[in-house]
């Protein structure tokens, strides 16, 4: 099933399948990361059975399964919206993202079937997409706690500049050239598209839970982190108290 807009495809190389399978990651890590307020309101308990489809074009959206059987593609996991307020928040959403890295998985591999892909080609897809973290660990933080094993708290909050931002010129006074800060950050991750930190992207931190974000994905740019006294990042404020 692809929504009206995404025009389908069968990515038939190696290359075409892992640009499909990160195209379809970025867009449900942005609903479970960026866009997390609209995406809980449209998992309304009320529904019929719902999933979450991500689709190559970066965008995400919450469906019923299609109605063909077998259908066009392997299927998300059903009825997510249900188990919405009966969990924590979090959790919710980590469970969400467990079978969403499934889904994505198992839509990777079905191309890969169908195109014949041999033992070469399946292995070579397969540590592509491994490269990446995952939606779990990108949603969960496990993906910041595996990059803190490496760089400690103190290592980052110690070159947060006035307006938390790194990347090229953001430390005027530390006089910090880019190779120290390739070196030093090589392995923080975006926490919404959970990709590399890079010397040449502008990137701010969070206050509140200390992740670091590309400025294009959460929609800050240079000028206005200058105006910024604490930044919050979108999930930490729109987290909800809990009764």
């Amino acid at each position: 099933m692809e929504a009206a807009g995404n025009v389908p495809y069968n990515p038939r190389t190696v290359e075409e399948v892992f640009r499909d399978y990160k195209g379809r990651r970025n867009g449900m890590i942005k609903a479970l990361t960026i866009d997390v307020e609209e995406f809980f309101q449209q998992c309304d308990p009320e529904k019929e059975n719902l999933c979450l489809y991500g689709f190559p074009s970066e965008q995400w959206e919450v469906n019923l399964p299609a109605e063909e059987v077998p259908p066009e593609l392997p299927e998300p996991a059903l009825g997510i919206n249900f188990a919405r307020d009966g969990m924590q928040e979090n959790d919710w959403l980590s469970l969400v993202a467990v079978h969403s890295d499934s889904w994505l998985l198992s839509v990777a591999f079905y191309f890969g079937a169908r195109f014949g892909f041999d033992r070469t080609d399946r292995k070579r897809l397969f540590t592509m997409i491994n490269e990446l973290p995952s939606i779990f660990e990108v949603v969960s933080g496990n993906a910041k706690k595996q990059m803190k094993e490496k760089s400690s708290v103190a290592h980052h909050s110690n070159h947060k500049s006035k307006s938390n931002t790194k990347g090229r010129g953001s430390e005027s006074n530390g006089r910090i050239d880019d190779e120290e800060l390739d070196e030093e950050h090589g392995d923080t991750l975006c926490g919404a598209c959970g990709e590399n930190y890079a010397s040449d992207e502008f990137w701010i931190c969070c206050d509140i839970c200390e992740r670091w974000f590309h400025g294009t994905c959460v929609k800050i740019t240079p000028a206005k982190a200058e105006h910024i006294k604490q930044y919050k990042c979108p999930t930490c404020s729109t987290k909800r108290p809990r009764p």
